[in-house]
């Protein structure tokens, strides 16, 4: 049986019964979110321009869920280019004003649009000038008649069977908030590496790091020989840089080879009278630009199944990238 606004009964313990309304309130969600498709129009576009043209931070606000809600999609927003940040509405009330420069926007969230705590930072934009986008269902409210542009979201029923609790409409608030956000993102032709820039910390922000980015302003210089190189110089060379290899050099300091671990293993089963890092080198290493992602230096080791990377610019070599330590850095799972 479905749940209607002012059902209050209590649900059955019935596994089934549960499931069908874990069931249904996931449909109204869709249902929900599907209105909210239709509902979406040029105000949209008219709030992304607003945004846009104004210089300073998009400030986000709004009480209780909303407020929730707001917090997450500034969040979104500031780590897909708009630089935004959540302020309490009540806190605004007691000095947060002050953060509402002349430059910035407003964007306020409130579902009926008559939040008391929203009324404050309202009016003061009124009276600074400062333009507000307003995220509510009733644009005839407080809010919708406080907004330079009012992005409406369609009434619909809450989940919740007392039409209490918000559900729906934190979805769909949610939902029209990352829209913003996207829209936003492509209009400034935000990409991926300046995504990564803002995800330092993140797996997928590490990765979208340049190489440049990893070694950092002063990367140690890698251990080298000459080609001259004793084999003794070689493994002293390999032990001192701890990196498992050591970058084999021309007698004017660009690259001419690398030997590794297995390379002087490989050396044992020879004579080793007389051999120089010549003789035991790999002459074609495999090589990545300082400017590259890491992304693409974690690519060239997985598919080459190596331990050890070169980093080389101009042809003289920068740095050495070991795998061990990508994976310590986590860069790699």
């Amino acid at each position: 049986m479905g749940h209607f606004p002012g059902m209050t009964e209590k649900l059955s313990a019935d596994p089934a019964a549960m499931i069908a309304r874990a069931r249904e309130v996931t449909r109204l969600n869709i249902e929900a979110l599907t209105a909210l498709e239709d509902a979406i129009g040029e105000d949209i576009a008219r709030a992304v321009e607003v945004i846009l043209s104004r210089p300073g931070y998009l400030v986000v606000t709004g009480m209780g869920k909303s407020g929730h809600i707001g917090g997450k999609i500034a969040a979104t927003l500031a780590s897909t280019g708009t630089n935004s940040f959540f302020v309490h509405p009540a806190e605004m009330s007691h000095g947060d004003l002050g953060m509402l420069r002349k430059d910035v926007t407003l964007l306020a969230i409130s579902n009926s649009g008559e939040s008391r705590e929203l009324r404050d930072p309202l009016i003061y934009c009124q009276r600074e000038g400062i333009p507000v986008i307003g995220i509510t269902q009733r644009p005839n409210s407080f809010l919708g008649r406080s907004s330079t542009v009012c992005l409406t979201m369609p009434q619909v029923a809450e989940a919740c069977p007392n039409g209490l609790a918000p559900t729906t409409s934190t979805l769909m608030t949610l939902a029209l908030g990352d829209a913003l956000a996207m829209v936003l993102m492509d209009r400034r032709g935000f990409t991926a590496e300046d995504f990564g820039l803002h995800h330092p910390g993140g797996k997928l922000g590490m990765s979208l790091q340049s190489v440049r980015d990893w070694m950092g302003d002063r990367p140690p210089a890698p251990a080298t020989v000459p080609l001259t190189g004793t084999f003794a110089e070689v493994v002293s060379a390999i032990t001192e840089g701890r990196k498992g290899a050591t970058v084999v050099t021309n007698e004017d300091g660009t690259l001419a080879g690398i030997v590794t671990d297995g390379d002087v293993r490989r050396a044992f089963s020879r004579d080793l009278t007389g051999l120089t890092a010549a003789d035991v080198m790999s002459p074609k290493p495999k090589t990545i630009s300082p400017d590259a992602r890491m992304s693409d230096a974690i690519d060239l080791m997985t598919q080459n199944k190596i331990a050890t990377l070169l980093v080389v610019e101009a042809d003289r070599p920068l740095a050495i990238v070991h795998i061990a330590e990508l994976m310590q850095a986590g860069y790699v799972g």
